[in-house]
Order: C-alpha cells, then structure tokens, then sequence
C-alpha cells in the first residue's frame, strides 16, 4: 500500500479554504439557506400532528374542515419556503464550488509547476497530474458529503429529538438510542472496512496498468507472440480484482441487511410503544404520526452512512498527496529582493564552483572558468561526466553546493530565475514539444512574435521543408511529447525556437545528436546565424560541432 503523507486534516481544509475563500459570501449565504430548509423539514412533521390531532379530537366537521385547510396552507408555504431556499442554494452552491474547484486546480498548477528540475525527476507526470485531479475531486467529495449528508443528518437528529421531547419524550429516547446504535455500527464496521476499500483501489490500478503497459508495448507482444502470455497476465489481475469487488459487495449487502434490521426493529418499537400510550391517552395519533415520519426520514439519511464514512476517509487520503506538494518549500527559490538580471555583453564566470548530487556524489569540484562575451565553447567528456550538469547549473536547474556563477558580474544567485532564464536560450538534446500546433510551439520561444516572425525561424532552422509538405502546415498539432515528428524534425521545431528568442547566451545539449548528415549539414548555417553574436555553450561528440568551436572544455 502507498505510503500516505503526515498530512493534518486541518492543513488540508487550510488549502480546500483558499479555494473557497474568493466567494466565501457564496458558500455562508447557500449553506444557510440549506440549513433553512433542513429546519423546515423538522417543522412540516408538526403540521402533520396537527392536522391527524384535528380530525382526531373535533367533532364538528365544518370547523374542522376550516382547521385542516390552514394546516394544509400552512404546510405548502412552509413546502414552498423549503423549496426556493433549496432552489437558490443549490445554484449558490453549484456556482460557489464550480468556481473553488476550478481555483484549487489553478493553485496547485501554480505551486507545482515552480517546483525545481529535481522535483519532477523524481515524480511520474501521471501521477502528479492524478494529484491535481484527485484534489480537487476529493474537494468536491468533501463538500458534497458535509452540505448533502452530516449537515441534513445533524439537523434532523437533533431537531427530531428536541421536537419529540416535549410530545413524548420515551419516543425521543427511543429515537436517540436507535441514531447512536446505528452510527456506533456505521463507524466501526466502516472504518474496519477502509483497509479493504483501498485494497481494492490498488488492485484497479494494478489492473489499469497491466492494461496501458500491454497496449503501450502492443508492438513488442506482436514481434515476441505475447498475446496468450498477456492475456493469461491480465486475467490473472483482472479476475483478483473481481474476487476484491465480489468481497466487497458482500459486506456492503452485510451493512445493508443490518441497517435494515435497525429500521424494522424501531418502526416496530415505535408502533407498538405508540399503541400502547395511545391507549392510555399519553399519546394522540398525531403524535404516533410524527414520530413516524421523522424516523422515516432519518432512516433515508442515515442509510448511506457507511458510504458517507469512506467517502471522507478516501478524500482525505487523496487529498493529502496534493497537500504534502503544496506545502513542501521550493528546492530551488529567489532571495528576497532579487533583481532582474541584465545583460551587456554574456560574459559568464565560475568560480571555485562545486556540485553534488544528493550530498554524496561528487560532479565538479573547484571549478574556475570564464567563458568571454561571444566566446563559442565545446564541452566534451564521458557519459555520465557532468556535461548536462554543467549547463544545468547556469540556468539554475540545480543550486550550487558550493562557489559562484555569475553573468556579467551577477552572481546567479542573487538574480530571480525568470530573468535568468529569460537571457538564456537552451536545445537540450532531446526536444519535448506540447501538443499544440508548430505555430504555438515554435512560438513558445517569444510568446508575443508575430506568425511571420515565427515562420521566418522555422525557416532559418529549416523546418519549412518538412511543415510545408503537411497538410494543415503550421497548424499542424505534432501530438504528445511531439511524437508525431521525427526526432531530428523536433530538433529543428526547437532550434527555430530558440532563433526566435535571440537570447544573448546560447546553449546547444547535443542539438544535433538525432539529425543525418544531410539534414546537419542544412541547420549548420542555421546554427551559424544563431550563435552569432552569443556566448554560446555546445555540449557535442561530432567533430563537425566541435571544430567550429573557439575553446574545448573536457569533463
């Protein structure tokens, strides 16, 4: 089982409340007014004894009738009060929460997306993506259960005891010990259960993911005739997850029998009971009425009880994934007060610069270079040697164990990441595009260019010769990751968008690595007019890349 984050329930209304803060007058305004028809509920029942106390006791059927009518007119107004108290709350709430998910959802992009490189090394997409879900579901889940369930429970518990008391009050009694037997049961049993709930939630995943791994790899199972050993595969998860589910529908049907027997055995009591005091006149039949209905009545709310219990149980539980993400600090953050970088001329320095990883594996150590404005160096070295490290660590991707960067004087440091980032222009070696058209993806490198400047880099970079012969050209969506392009055409997509940006410090992570000879030998004069005028940083094996290069720096 997963392991769930030491997160309070508290931290977690904490984070739900800055989504509902904004339209918090929303939320008092609908959850009063759900209160007020709940509050109605409880008066009707009154009317009802009334009414059944009417044609009980009176004689005279005329003034009776009269009687009955204003009951029964008092009853639709109290109906109609309930009715448009419900109506408007529920589109209050429906707005309210539409609103505060959608918020919750932007938060947590927010946050998450200025986590450092590290973080999202060290996290699934998927799994960060069914975090941002899963919370603002569970936000849902919560207010839905709180606005829909205990809310309505607590009101009619209480303000069916308090009414019955001073009618009957052995009624009350039986009532009060019937809701505390039935939630005492609802409570163990479910919270006994849990374990099984979320047993059976793993095996869906599982189940889920034998599904994606033998579609994704479908290729593999045909070149190796894996169809019958992946079939008997994901049988096997299959049919344990339907073993889990029949087990847990068992208990379900176990809840159900014994809440059911909880509601014969007191509609039973109370019957009795009510005959029995109506005979010795303690009790009129208006009053036997009432307490009918507010056990009926309870019963429909109190049977989904159990469900109410795992409900919270789990949305907390996925709750408490995003939550430990929202209030775990930024790895890598601005000092207070930081300024904008400036650039005169890209000169960058290291000085006595270390690096480790994990405070255990030594990548540089006591690293002194400067690399001059418009200097053109190649770095060079072993798989493994600390090439993309290097680099990384002039965008600050990674924090410095030790040492200093700076660029024209200003220590990285003390700079904030977007301006750092914004004068640095990088190819890394294998482009990741969004699924988006080229037009946006090529644009991503200046946000604000107009399509012809947009095409003009797509053309230095030489993407036109492939995005023409598409057929909707630059409207062309290049799907997930960019896999419907091939690799050297993703790397062209992403050289045009770095000449786009014409930052003045330029770095290349083996930006030809995926390109033949023919199609490296178009980008060069691309690349030419791209490093021109810029400190640029190209990580290469080819000697073609290296030999264009002003300084080799090995690692």
């Amino acid at each position: 089982m997963k392991k769930i984050p030491n997160i309070k329930t508290s931290q977690i209304i904490r984070e739900f409340w800055k989504g509902i803060k904004p339209d918090k007058n929303l939320f008092y305004v609908a959850f009063s007014l759900f209160f007020l028809s709940q509050v109605v509920n409880i008066i009707v029942p009154i009317y009802y004894k009334r009414f059944f106390d009417a044609i009980n006791l009176t004689t005279d059927r005329y003034f009776t009738g009269i009687i009955l009518i204003k009951i029964i007119i008092i009853i639709a107004l109290l109906h109609f009060l309930g009715w448009t108290s419900w109506r408007i709350a529920m589109n209050l709430y429906n707005t309210m929460q539409a609103r505060s998910e959608a918020r919750l959802k932007q938060n947590s992009f927010n946050y998450m997306s200025k986590h450092s490189y590290s973080f999202f090394t060290n996290n699934f997409t998927g799994s960060l993506v069914q975090r941002v879900s899963r919370f603002s579901r569970s936000f849902e889940v919560l207010c839905d259960v709180i606005t829909f369930n205990i809310m309505p429970v607590t009101v009619t518990v209480l303000g069916s005891i308090i009414v019955v008391w001073f009618v009957a009050p052995i009624l009350s009694f039986v009532i009060i010990s019937w809701v505390v037997l039935f939630i005492i049961f609802n409570f163990f049993f479910s919270t006994w259960k849990i374990k099984y709930d979320m047993e059976a939630a793993e095996l869906d995943s599982k189940t889920t993911g034998y599904l994606a791994d033998a579609i994704t790899n479908n290729n593999a199972v045909s070149f190796f005739t894996g169809y019958d050993y992946e079939s008997k595969g994901f049988r096997n998860v299959s049919d344990e997850q339907a073993r889990k589910t029949r087990f847990l529908w068992l208990l379900g049907e176990i809840v159900d029998g014994v809440q059911a027997f909880f509601i014969i055995l007191v509609e039973v009591f109370v019957f009795y009971y009510g005959v029995k005091y109506w005979e010795n006149g303690v009790v009129s039949i208006g009053v036997f009425v009432l307490a009918q209905t507010y056990i009926i009545g309870l019963a429909g709310q109190l049977w989904g009880m159990n469900n109410m219990i795992r409900k919270i149980s789990v949305s907390i539980a996925d709750s408490k994934e995003m939550v430990d993400i929202l209030l775990t600090p930024y790895e890598i953050k601005d000092i207070p007060r930081a300024k904008k970088l400036v650039t005169h001329q890209g000169e960058i320095t290291f000085k006595d610069v270390c690096f480790n990883f994990n405070e255990t594996r030594e990548v540089l150590s006591d690293l002194n270079l400067i690399i001059k404005p418009g200097e053109k160096i190649a770095v060079i070295g072993p798989s493994g040697a600390g090439k993309t490290t290097f680099v990384r660590l002039i965008m600050r991707l990674y924090d410095l164990t030790c040492g200093a960067i700076s660029i024209d004087g200003q220590d990285i440091h003390t700079v904030t990441q977007d301006s750092l980032r914004e004068n640095v222009s990088f190819v890394p070696q294998d482009p990741i595009l969004f699924h988006r058209t080229l037009m946006e993806n090529i644009r991503y490198g200046r946000r604000n260019a107009t399509d012809e400047e947009v095409i003009k880099a797509a053309e230095l970079a030489h993407c036109s010769e492939f995005i023409d012969e598409l057929p909707l050209k630059y409207e062309t969506f290049v799907g997930e990751r960019g896999i419907k392009l091939s690799g050297g055409e993703r790397q062209r997509v992403a050289i045009a968008r770095a000449i786009l940006k014409k930052a003045p410090i330029l770095i290349l992570d083996e930006a030809t690595s995926s390109l033949d000879s023919h199609s490296e030998a178009m980008i060069q004069d691309a690349l030419n007019h791209l490093m021109s005028g810029c400190t640029t940083i190209v990580i290469a094996h080819r000697l073609s890349t290296i030999k264009k290069m002003d300084r080799i720096i090995a690692i």
